[in-house]
């Protein structure tokens, strides 16, 4: 672990892992760069709730998602990064070399960090949707929608999201019953059409989820009605909640430039944030794709770009 009073003026600081991180860690590393990456408290972000990735590159097969991030992990390592099993608590952004603490105990120093957090998906909070998690119940469609072709499947929320993982799940499903809790749907006018034009798709306003039904597997849905005040269940294998992800950049606020919806903007085209030698990278910045291979090119892009500030800053 790099010390307070001993910076290196090539060193990098990753915090959080998944591909972005995993993926600027190799790229830094193998730059010839002092690098330390800081898992965070999921190591691996969400691929690691999931089961199986096949549409990554390189895996003809398939892939189980923590095994992915574990091979991505391993190549970060042989690289040369120094891999942390700890969580980034605190930053301090407001001079260079930045300042970061570790587990809330040990304070390190930076001259680049790259923020690869990621964002979480947001859970309605029923006990069965946890324990249903990669066995039925998602949070990503375009994720893990090929494995419910031709079933019949649920989707819940009432937003451009819902809406568009609605239509998505309509190429590939055999029907789609949308659950709005509300009488009407957030979504654009646009996206709203789009849901009216799919024939596969049945629109269930002012109703909510019950429970989930199923041991070890989606098995149906049981589902209230808040206008009739009536329950049913739905024979459905698949629950995809789509209320919208959060990302994690609660330490961030302070000091770098956040949207409407909590991302961290960055240069468009490149992952440097307002502050320069900090860089953002993967679903932390990212509001529109949210996949692994994307995430894993914007930690590719944040590695590069930190290399070259590096090299600008020390012929300076």
């Amino acid at each position: 672990m790099t010390d307070l009073n001993h910076t290196s003026m090539k060193s990098v600081a990753i915090i959080g892992s998944g591909p972005a991180g995993y993926t600027a860690a190799i790229y830094a590393a193998r730059a010839g760069l002092d690098v330390t990456l800081y898992e965070g408290m999921q190591p691996g972000g969400q691929l690691t709730t999931t089961t199986s990735v096949e549409n990554y590159p390189g895996y003809p097969n398939g892939v189980l998602g923590p095994q992915m991030m574990e091979d991505f992990r391993n190549q970060a390592q042989n690289m040369g990064a120094d891999i942390q099993s700890a969580t980034i608590t605190g930053v301090n952004f407001s001079a260079s070399p930045f300042q970061l603490m570790v587990n809330n105990t040990t304070q390190v120093t930076a001259q680049i960090v790259i923020i690869a957090t990621g964002a979480s998906a947001k859970w309605l909070g029923h006990p069965a949707e946890q324990r249903l998690q990669g066995k039925g119940v998602s949070a990503c469609a375009t994720c893990d929608g090929f494995f419910f072709r031709e079933q019949e499947v649920v989707v819940v929320g009432g937003g451009d999201t819902a809406a568009e993982e609605a239509c998505y799940l309509a190429n590939l499903c055999s029907k789609i019953h949308l659950l709005v809790r509300s009488g009407k749907m957030r979504a654009s006018h646009a996206m709203q059409q789009r849901v009216l034009q799919q024939e596969k798709i049945t629109t269930h306003f002012h109703t909510e989820i019950e429970d989930i039904l199923g041991e070890d597997a989606v098995t149906g849905v049981k589902v209230f009605n808040k206008q009739t005040q009536t329950s049913q269940t739905l024979p459905v294998e698949g629950v995809f909640i789509a209320i919208g992800h959060q990302p994690n950049t609660s330490l961030f606020t302070p000091y770098l430039d956040i949207d409407a919806q909590g991302y961290i903007q960055t240069v468009p085209g490149s992952t440097r944030t307002n502050i320069p030698g900090v860089f953002a990278a993967g679903d932390v910045q990212d509001s529109v794709y949210r996949q692994a291979v994307t995430a894993a090119g914007t930690g590719c892009m944040a590695a590069l770009e930190a290399e070259r500030f590096l090299s600008n800053s020390l012929l300076a």
